[in-house]
């Protein structure tokens, strides 16, 4: 890459990254992903949609507002089902076009680490509100893997 490209790439990467912290009504927009026709982009648009309501539960928490951040972690929740589903809906074996398979399954790996680093962040006492969440993610990804294994989504 040329050095041009690397600083419009390094102020696009800023200037979202500057939305993001600074918006603390931060929501995610799941209505984007369901209209989405191509069920492997929607998967892809789930987990995308997953990821930043992450970011915005952890902001929320971070301000002190829980029941904020009771809503991004049930849109976590809500998304990650929704890619699941979506994936399930191609009717198509994962092991012979793992392609949006092996992707979910790597996203949803990462949202459970994050998931993960931010319960230990949170206090003892908000824990609980989280455990659903990383309950539910950890089904899918189990499910996505076993489907990458097996050939078939159950």
């Amino acid at each position: 890459m040329t050095v041009r490209r690397l600083r419009a790439a390094g102020w696009g990467l800023a200037v979202v990254l500057a939305c993001c912290l600074a918006a603390p009504g931060l929501r995610a927009d799941l209505q984007a992903a369901r209209g989405e026709k191509d069920l492997g982009k929607r998967s892809r648009l789930a987990l995308d949609n997953a990821a930043l309501a992450l970011q915005a539960a952890r902001l929320a928490y971070q301000q002190g507002d829980l029941e904020a951040s009771k809503a991004a972690c049930s849109e976590i929740r809500e998304s990650v089902e929704l890619a699941y589903q979506s994936l399930a809906d191609m009717h198509r074996n994962p092991r012979n076009s793992p392609h949006w398979f092996k992707s979910a399954e790597v996203a949803t790996r990462d949202l459970l680490r994050r998931l993960d680093t931010f319960g230990r962040d949170m206090g003892y006492e908000d824990r609980p509100m989280l455990e659903p969440v990383q309950q539910s993610v950890q089904q899918v990804h189990d499910k996505l893997l076993l489907g990458l294994m097996e050939g078939k989504l159950k």
